[in-house]
This record gives C-alpha cells, structure tokens and sequence, in this order.
C-alpha cells in the first residue's frame, strides 16, 4: 500500500475536487459550509500566521476546544507549517491542562469552544502565544483566529517524512498522570487509510464529528479517514441541538460510546415503555414501521454503520438496539496503537459481546499470563520523555502490551475478559474480575453506570447510578426490579464473585465531578478512594441507597 501523509491527502482533494464540501459547522443559528478549495485556503492562511511567531521546526502546538470545523484547519495548519500538535480534552481541567502544556513544552495553544473557557485559560501560561477560534464566550487569546485568516496563503506544499512525529496525544488517564503517546505520520496515516477498506468507508459517506478529536478514536476514524476517504464532516453547535445536528447530518457512519448508547435508550423508552414497544415490534409490517420511525427520530435513518467503542458495551444493548435495525460494531483499540486493533465489522449477532477480528496488518496475541498483546504500523513510537514506561510497554519482539485479558476464538474473534490492573482480591484472599460482572448488571436498563468493587470486603459488591427516568418510579418497585437483577447475576457467578449488595448512589459519575475519563469510562481507583467508608460499611438489605 503506497502510504502519503494526511496533508498530502488534502492536496490531492483540492486538485480533483475543490468545490466539494467537507466541512459543515452550525453556529449560533447559522450553517458555515467549506468545500476542499475553502477549508486548504484557510490552513494556509492559519499556517502562515504560525509560521510568523518564528518557531523552531517541530514545535509543539496545544489544540484547546471542543470539535469544530476550525479545529481540523488548525491541525492541518500545524502540520503544514512543520509543527506537532498536542491536543487537549476540552473537559479538561487546571491541573490536566498545566501537566500536558508542561511536559510537552508547548510554545503555542489553539483555543476553542469551551463550556468553561474563561475559568479553563486560567491555567494557561502567559508566556504561550493563544490563538482563539470565532466562537462567542471565550476567553481573550493573543491573536484571534480572524488575525491568522488576514495572512497571505502559505505558498509552499510540504510533504512531511513519515518517521517525523505528527502529534502527541495524552492518554486520557484514569489513574496517574496522563502519558504522552508520540505517533508519527506513519502510525496514524496507515491506520486512517486502511480503515477505509475494512469499513468500506467513501467519498459520499457522511459522519458527525462529536465524540473528543483529543481522542484517538475520533482523530484516526473521523479526521484522519476523511481525509484519505473524502467523506463530508459534520459538526455538533453544542449538546442542547445534538439531535438537530445529528439529523441535519443524517449520518452514513454513526460511532458513540457506550453510555452514549444507553441514554438513547432511556430516551426511547421515556416516550415508549418496555412492555409497549415488545408489542409494537412483534406486529408484522407495523414493526418495521415503529422501528424506522424511532431510527428516524434518532437521525440514523440513513446509517449502514453503527459502531461503539471507548468501553465494553453490555451485550444486552447491543440485542436490545438490533430489534430497532441498528446493529451496533463494536470495536477495540487504544491511543497507543492508534485506535486500530479489532473490528466487528460486518456486523454478526453470534459475535455479541465479542470486539472483533484483528484489523488486516494488524497481529493480535493472547500472552501465557492471559494478556492481548499487539503489533503493528498501527503502534505509537514511544511514551514522550518517558523511556521507562515505554521499555515496560512493549515485549522483547516488539509487540504491545495492551493490559487488557482477554481470549481468541476458533474464528479469530477477540473477547476481553477484564482489565488486568482492574482485578481485584477480596479480603478472602480470592481475584474477582469485575466487568463481566458489571455488564450482567448492566442489562437491567434502570441502571445507568455501574461500577463492582471489593478489594476490603470478605464478598464484592456493586455501586451504581440509576437512569433519570428510573429516578422517578417507585422506590419499592425500582427496589424489587434490583433485587431480581442481583439474584439472577448471583446466580451465574462462582461463590467468591458472589455480590454481597447494591449499592445505589446520590451523585452522577460524570467528567466534571471527575469520576469519568473524558471518554466517560469509569475511574475506579478514584470513584473508590471517594466513597472508601461507604463501602466498608456493613448492610443486611440486598439492595442500599446511600
């Protein structure tokens, strides 16, 4: 496979199809659209505002926002010019955001839509340049995006070498400091490409940009694969018109993590109960009819592809989602190799509950300690100015080590069976893997986030947030609903992973009370240490609220 960089990717758009649209952005009422020509007249603007600060080649530039069309112009801007991006989460908070400008060494910082903005660039240095996007809101930068546009278009074309580093993305980290994983052009450029093939993704698809660009997943599946792909972008204005700008886009390709996927389903079943909707989906012709509808309301009318990722997704989902013709691919990947390790596409219902086959080029293990371990053009180079971490990372013949456990099939389908750092051992002496067990748990759908923990308890137990909508049934009838789930998952459990109670909690898990990754997977170690004496704490209910 001949293997050009993403900018070289733009060039070739820009000959063959200059007036095509790429980029769609909603604001504030109004829809900004760029065609290919539009979207690299502005890059080379933005690339020469850069290239004026007087920079040393390979520089690093800090990308502060939430997704917008002007955050991939700044990235392509910063490739163009010669510089690494170093994107940060938007959610991110002042500690977060002085670690990663630090460690990085960032000289300057692109700055976007942000919900806190003003309070956020507090955190930011004085002496970085700040050059901000044209949203209302946001805090006073050195340049505004509108001084980077009256710049005479970067002449030049470049075309970067494929071992020059592209960019250093930092883990979103659920315990410890985040880590810098460094990707050079070549790592992201094959994994972009190839995914093109293996998702049979075109020109004429169509995808909404949503989920974090600071996440691998979003910058190789979405950014980066448009480029080599030529599909259409769209963007979110913000979460209160997701559903408008999701049926605006009418999605050809739709990804979503997994707690994404459950409130769409209590979103459905708010309008139309459990009970209703079975009924409704066994009725010959009119099922179809309900179904499409209710894809309809959802914008993914036109969907072929329904992905999910970040997080295991409880199998139950996955079956409930495919009555309604949405048959959701799970994936598995990490920021280390690039989002690129397994797939479940095309979509197989005998595979639920599976992440997939290995990607072509891409050679999956299970190591004699149980471990998926991978290798491939996918993998990063290293752990920024961290050679240790980056030694204990990869074995002796190169492959990476993934801290995931899992098993292959005779099929060459992948299964995780938990996360190695994430097993436990009860008081008794006796390991408990906790996420099979949270995914049966999961299936009850008045539970929205569940999390199974014990490490000081003779017996685990589970804390768990209930759904909005579960929140205002009866308690006593929400209590029997609970004690059932836990009896039969109890019931499929080994004596020593048996649940000792249920825990129900007060407080969201969210990323602002920071119990979630911005990628909202749970952060164990911290949700633990927060609520340490409420769950030592001795019951005799089955079912507790705090």
């Amino acid at each position: 496979m001949s293997l050009k960089t993403p900018i070289e990717m733009l060039y070739e758009h820009v000959k063959n199809n200059p007036e095509k649209l790429y980029l769609t952005q909603p604001d504030n009422g109004q829809i900004r659209s760029y065609t290919w020509k539009q979207t690299d007249d502005m890059v080379r603007r933005v690339a020469t505002g850069l290239k004026e600060l007087g920079l040393p080649k390979g520089s690093h530039v800090a990308l502060f926002s939430k997704n917008c069309a002007e955050w991939f112009i700044a990235d392509f801007a910063i490739m163009m010019a010669g510089y690494v991006s170093i994107p940060i989460f938007p959610t991110a908070g002042e500690g977060t955001i002085q670690y990663v400008l630090n460690h990085a060494g960032c000289k300057a910082m692109f700055v976007g839509k942000l919900d806190n903005g003003i309070e956020q660039a507090k955190a930011i240095p004085s002496e970085i340049t700040t050059i901000g996007f044209p949203y209302a809101g946001g805090p006073e930068t050195t340049k505004t995006w509108q001084d980077m546009l009256d710049r005479e278009p970067f002449a030049e074309s470049p075309v970067p070498d494929l071992d020059e580093t592209m960019t250093i993305i930092y883990t979103s980290g659920s315990t410890g400091s985040p880590k810098g994983v460094v990707h050079p052009f070549r790592s992201l450029s094959w994994s972009g490409q190839s995914s093109l093939t293996a998702l049979s993704v075109n020109d004429q698809d169509r995808i909404l940009s949503y989920l974090p660009l600071a996440h691998i997943t979003e910058r190789v599946l979405v950014e980066v694969a448009s480029l080599y792909s030529g599909m259409q972008i769209f963007f979110l204005e913000s979460l209160d018109t997701f559903t408008r700008d999701v049926c605006a886009c009418s999605p050809t390709l739709f990804i979503s993590v997994p707690r994404l996927w459950t409130r769409f389903q209590m979103g459905i079943l708010s309008k139309m109960p459990q009970k209703k909707l079975d009924f409704m989906l066994s009725i010959p012709l009119v099922g179809g009819m309900v179904a499409r509808k209710i894809r309809k309301g959802l914008g993914l009318d036109d969907a072929r592809l329904w992905a999910s990722g970040s997080a295991p997704i409880p199998p139950a989902t996955i079956h409930w989602f495919s009555k309604l013709g949405i048959n959701i691919s799970e994936g598995w990947g990490m920021t280390e190799n690039s989002a690129y390790g397994t797939s479940s596409v095309p979509f197989r219902k005998d595979k639920v509950g599976c992440i997939g086959k290995a990607y072509d080029g891409v050679d999956i293990r299970i190591s004699d300690e149980g471990e998926i371990q991978v290798k491939g053009l996918c993998n990063m180079k290293e752990y920024y100015l961290e050679p240790e971490k980056t030694a204990e990372v990869f074995t002796e013949d190169g492959y990476l080590r993934t801290g995931d456990k899992g098993e292959i099939d005779s099929d060459g389908y992948v299964r995780i069976t938990g996360r190695l750092k994430d097993i436990f051992k009860t008081a008794k002496g006796k390991y408990v893997v906790p996420v099979p067990i949270e995914s049966k748990l999961m299936e009850n759908s008045n539970i929205e986030q569940v999390c199974v923990t014990g490490s000081s308890l003779k017996q685990p137990i589970a804390l768990l947030v209930l759904s909005e909508d579960a929140r205002k049934k009866d308690q006593q009838e929400l209590k029997t609903s609970l004690e059932e789930t836990l009896t039969k998952v109890n019931g499929s459990l080994e004596s020593h992973s048996v649940l000792d109670h249920l825990l129900v909690m007060n407080e969201d898990w969210t990323v602002e009370n920071d119990l979630l990754t911005p990628t909202l997977k749970v952060k164990r170690h911290v949700l633990e240490k927060r609520y340490e004496n409420v769950i030592e704490q001795r019951y005799k209910e089955p079912v507790v609220w705090q």
